[in-house]
């Protein structure tokens, strides 16, 4: 009964956390939303160091000890983990600890909460295949961050590669107007915004680099790196050559935003191909046998009891 309690209180405390975390950070904070409409002022972009929630940076201090656990010592800067950070656009240095210290947690938490199970199988509990069972956990808990961080990545990747073929239009009016490609990238910054603000966001970064001193082969290249996405690196790859070589980056923007919209429909097309094979095994398991006890449940029935007694000289 203990036990039984004690796991009870676990899961309601874990429950009740992680709802409070969601509505914290979803729920819209009316009061400071009526400030912001009134003095005109906003909080900065939530990439940025100081436009996090105090309880994040609660959370961030908590799990220091925990991340240190997982974090490399040395190495991080260049890693392709931190590159996969800027591909789910967290820049924030408070990312990693959150993601270590999410691993840690996890590769305990459920282990634990397995042999605090008051209803787990005694075959699984208490026979040769507990240890194993811990340790498939162990590698669950570990293993989740990392998939909800691909999620993440390529979310965020598809909406940039579905808003870029229109950014690149833009580009191209602005070019043939008589705007330079840095202006040019300002002003589709501020455009794109409407329909999409990670790409608008990117384009500002490339902005303030290139107002910074960088050399507009630089910015492309770290355009296309924290993005992740291979249109863009081939969009930069063909500014830097036309910029090299002295070609019409008109002609250019307009054949690269074609082949974007060619390979966008393509992606359609076989995503609107795999739809009949992914209902089949819904149709199969879930809509036939409903539809086969609608169907056949009143004559089975009726068979039941008419039929069987009749031929049984009742």
């Amino acid at each position: 009964m203990d036990t039984l309690l004690l796991f009870l209180l676990v899961v309601f405390v874990a429950v009740f956390a992680t709802a409070m975390m969601i509505s914290l950070q979803l729920v819209p904070n009316v009061v400071r939303g009526r400030l912001e409409r009134e003095t005109g002022y906003t909080n900065q972009d939530p990439a940025s160091e100081g436009a996090v929630s105090p309880w994040v940076q609660t959370i961030t201090r908590l799990s220091r000890p925990l991340s240190s656990l997982s974090l490399p010592a040395e190495g991080w800067e260049d890693s392709l983990l931190r590159r996969r950070f800027m591909n789910a656009g967290y820049r924030n240095s408070r990312a990693p600890l959150l993601f270590f210290a999410a691993k840690t947690i996890l590769t305990f938490a459920l282990p634990g909460l397995f042999l605090l199970l008051p209803f787990a199988p005694d075959g699984l509990a208490n026979g040769k295949m507990m240890l194993p069972t811990l340790i498939v956990l162990a590698g669950v808990g570990y293993i989740i961050p990392n998939l909800v961080l691909e999620w993440l990545i390529s979310k965020r990747q598809r909406e940039v590669f579905e808003s870029f073929p229109d950014a690149i239009d833009l580009m191209t009016v602005c070019v043939e107007a008589g705007l330079g490609l840095d202006a040019a990238l300002a002003r589709v910054g501020d455009e794109i915004e409407l329909q999409s603000k990670i790409l608008a966001d990117e384009l500002h970064l490339v902005t303030l680099e290139l107002r910074a001193g960088s050399s507009r082969e630089r910015a492309l290249r770290n355009l296309a790196l924290r993005t992740g996405v291979e249109e863009i690196d081939a969009l930069a790859a063909m500014l830097i050559q036309a910029d090299r070589f002295g070609t019409s980056i008109a002609d250019s923007l307009r054949v690269h935003s074609d082949g974007l919209r060619t390979k966008r429909r393509q992606r359609a097309e076989e995503a609107g191909a795999k739809i009949p094979t992914k209902l089949l095994f819904p149709l199969i398991f879930c809509i036939f046998p409903a539809m086969m006890l609608v169907l056949l449940g009143p004559a089975v029935i009726n068979i039941y009891r008419v039929l069987l007694p009749t031929l049984a000289g009742h």
